[in-house]
């Protein structure tokens, strides 16, 4: 017998998508000054949508301090969703400090040094 196939595909990345947009407008309504200038960058749901990981990055502010403040301002945020959403179970959110944004300044910067000293032996050469 085949597997059931979902009635729409790609609901979960839809679910997501939105969750995301959701969280984003209720993190600004949030007063804690711990949590800086956050973006959200992404929102993987598991396939029950019983939990969700939320990826953040920080312009200002104190990543640590922002995702403590974050995980404990999750059951608020979650009843937010909860009225916003219209699906059967709303996830429960896990924040995550969202390292990608770092790392690639890291890698361009490794690059632009290795271009300067190849440059530079050229012009020795």
């Amino acid at each position: 017998m085949a597997a059931k196939k979902s009635s729409t595909p790609n609901r979960g990345f839809k679910v997501a998508d939105q969750i995301q947009r959701d969280l984003t407008e209720l993190i600004r309504e949030l007063k804690d000054p711990r949590i800086g200038m956050c973006t959200l960058q992404a929102v993987e749901v598991t396939p029950d949508y019983a939990h969700a990981k939320v990826f953040f990055s920080v312009l200002v502010g104190d990543a640590d301090a922002t995702q403590e403040a974050l995980n404990q301002a999750a059951g608020f945020l979650r009843n937010g969703l909860f009225k916003r959403l219209h699906i059967h179970t709303v996830p429960t959110l896990h924040f995550m400090f969202d390292r990608t944004t770092e790392r690639a300044s890291d890698m361009n910067a490794l690059i632009a040094r290795a271009v300067a000293s190849r440059s530079k032996d050229d012009d020795e050469a």
